[in-house]
């Protein structure tokens, strides 16, 4: 899908206002609302615009630990890499999974936990016993220095 100006400021204002009604997003562009409207269902039809969702500061609900977790599998193969996969999206403290390359790690999670004997509980009686985790180290996080979602439209 091409797009042009206009798109781009519609998905600029969206990344960082997803609740704004289509009357102020149209009036901030440019467009009347009608046009604004369908160009918006457009770049949703598309999978350009993929969902909504509110942020929440974790903090506020008591979750004060973050930590980055690189883990090392004990074999390269297909199955495991899913098996992993499957599992690691079960734990709703994972905020993030990645597979990595460049490093000993094959994936990279971000979790948030209570406090550090919450995050023990989360790695030794959870992550550590999904079959294939070979090696973890993990990182915790001091302070976010850059927190965005908004991905660069141009």
């Amino acid at each position: 899908m091409e797009i042009d100006r206009f798109d781009r400021q519609i998905l600029q204002v969206l990344q960082q206002e997803g609740r704004i009604t289509n009357q102020e997003l149209a009036d901030r562009i440019g467009l009347s609302p009608s046009p604004c409207l369908r160009r918006v269902r457009t770049l949703e039809e598309s999978g350009i615009i993929t969902s909504y969702r509110a942020m929440v500061d974790a903090k506020t609900l008591g979750l004060s630990l973050m930590a980055l977790i690189q883990i090392s599998m004990d074999q390269h193969t297909p199955e495991r890499f899913n098996h992993f996969e499957t599992a690691i999206k079960e734990i709703p403290e994972v905020l993030e999974c990645l597979m990595i390359t460049g490093q000993s790690a094959d994936y990279q999670l971000k979790v948030v936990a209570k406090d550090m004997e919450s995050y023990q509980e989360l790695l030794l009686n959870r992550i550590t016993r999904i079959k294939g985790v070979a090696g973890v180290l993990s990182s915790f996080v001091l302070r976010r220095v850059v927190d965005k979602s908004a991905i660069p439209v141009g």
